[in-house]
């Protein structure tokens, strides 16, 4: 047991794993470019911009080196945060805390969502901790902290701290990460952003978000930078206004030392001021809810603004701006129809997406969809947090569910089959819809240069290897300047490909 001091000023702050086979973790595309994490945690380093200079903070991220004992033996409290599908890490993180009699507070995503549940914190921090962190802390070296805390009121952000960038191992990690905004002004009944962080986008402003760019540029990160809003365009009037004219101002300043990669609405295809902007800012990716081609589907699920847009229409123009839509698709509503599976397949192939995050639906806690099945008796268990490349649902589904797990199986074997033809086709018309455009195209270093030598090592004999080596060979002819990209599209097949080998294996 370890003695507890007066006054907790050693603050550990630990980041659970993700586990490898998820859509997100692109651990299977990592080893190719060096790198141990795909993001950084940014929650746990804007919380760690909120202590006052007398805490010693320390981070692990449990993604790029291990929690070991002696991080717990210097800590006088540890402070986790997690998403739903990092819990069993997160469970067994409380666990070693427990064995050292250390203080556990929790926030973030899973905790805010599930605290109920969850067994071994001590204390709580519900939610957005801008409002309530400095009493929290004052209360525990006081030895008088509740259980649990959570803000009456959602923070102004408009004059935020800078996260500290400074603790995180940057080099270990495929991308870093800022925030512009939170809130999302639709309300999608599977979605609990809405409801955990409001209707109405809450924005930092520009020069708060440009002082962070800084701050990164100044600590020598180059390269990917993803706005991790969960919606980048909520208030597109101030966002054009006020942001994006001093954004694309420092990136031309600085000879374009990032790319920016983000989430949006299907509406971004309605602003070509805005795509303009983003275009010549920098952006070359873009996430999209584009969820499903059932209308009646997408009218259940309240997703009214894919319903006002023709989504291959709008997905094409995006991409002509220079942006790659990735796209997320979900399978299990309770309107889709017996051929959704075909569909779905026509869908994303026809939208020419090779990132395509299809999954099926799940009811996290929290949202409206949580709370009409409850309602309706369908709840069978809480979540797992994975949605994709997963073969369960937490609710009694309309569909059979044998017949939702089989479709769901066609649809991933389909659009990542095992000699990735389909994925290699997309990637083909992405290029052809993009074209050649200035901040497409990456530039190339000796680091691109390992990871196209990687890549050639090891691609050209898997399952896929002849279909991967015509994509490298077209895309060499045909479209020069556009090489790198495709370099970098053959190593994240490879981790689509490798997920949905394991998944197929798995048993319903």
């Amino acid at each position: 047991m370890k003695p507890v001091r007066t006054k907790p000023n050693r603050i550990l702050l630990v980041y659970p794993v993700i586990p490898q086979n998820t859509f997100w973790s692109y651990s299977y595309s990592l080893p190719f470019i060096n790198k141990k994490s795909s993001i950084a945690p940014l929650g746990l380093i804007t919380l760690a911009s909120l202590f006052p200079p007398q805490f010693e903070l320390k981070l692990i991220d449990m993604n790029v080196e291990p929690l070991k004992n002696k991080d717990l033996k210097w800590a006088d409290a540890v402070f986790i945060s997690a998403m739903i599908v990092q819990k069993e890490s997160f469970n067994n993180v409380i666990e070693r805390c427990k064995q050292y009699a250390l203080i556990v507070v929790a926030g973030g995503p899973y905790p805010t969502s599930s605290w109920e549940e969850i067994k071994g914190v001590d204390h709580f921090v519900i939610g957005e901790a801008e409002d309530i962190l400095k009493n929290f802390l004052l209360d525990l070296e006081k030895g008088v902290a509740s259980a649990k805390y959570q803000a009456k009121n959602r923070p102004d952000l408009s004059h935020t701290l800078i996260p500290r960038f400074d603790l995180l191992k940057m080099n270990a990690y495929g991308s870093m990460s800022v925030q512009y905004s939170r809130g999302c002004p639709f309300k999608c009944e599977f979605c609990d952003i809405w409801k955990v962080y409001g209707n109405k986008p809450r924005l930092k402003s520009a020069a708060n978000l440009i002082s962070e760019l800084d701050t990164l540029y100044t600590l020598g990160w180059r390269g990917a930078v993803f706005l991790v809003d969960d919606n980048f365009i909520g208030n597109k009037h101030r966002l054009k206004k006020e942001l994006m004219l001093p954004l694309m101002a420092w990136q031309k300043k600085r000879k374009y030392p990032f790319r920016f990669f983000t989430e949006a609405s299907i509406n971004l295809a309605d602003d070509d001021d805005l795509l303009r902007f983003m275009q010549l800012s920098g952006f070359n990716e873009v996430f999209i809810g584009l969820e499903t081609p059932s209308e009646e589907s997408l009218r259940e699920t309240g997703k009214t603004q894919n319903l006002k847009s023709d989504i291959p229409t709008a997905v094409a123009k995006i991409q002509s701006y220079g942006m790659e839509v990735m796209g997320g698709f979900i399978l299990g509503f309770d309107n889709d129809p017996d051929d959704i599976f075909n569909r779905m397949c026509t869908f994303i192939n026809e939208l020419a997406i090779p990132t395509a995050m299809v999954g099926i639906l799940i009811a996290l806690p929290g949202t409206q969809l949580y709370k009409r099945l409850e309602r309706e008796g369908r709840i069978l268990k809480s979540t797992s947090g994975n949605n994709t490349h997963c073969l369960e649902t937490n609710f009694i589904t309309r569909m059979d569910q044998t017949q939702l797990i089989k479709g769901y199986r066609n649809v991933l074997g389909t659009i990542y089959d095992k000699r990735l033809k389909s994925y290699f086709d997309r990637c083909n018309r992405l290029l052809d819809n993009i074209g050649e455009q200035p901040f497409f195209n990456r530039e190339v270093h000796w680091k691109e240069i390992k990871m196209g030598i990687k890549s050639l090592v090891r691609q050209p004999f898997t399952s896929y290897g002849y279909q991967y080596l015509k994509f490298l060979v077209h895309n060499l002819l045909k479209k020069n300047k556009n090489f790198a990209e495709t370099v970098r599209m053959g190593i994240l097949g490879h981790h689509l490909h490798t997920i949905t080998r394991q998944t197929l294996t798995l048993r319903d």
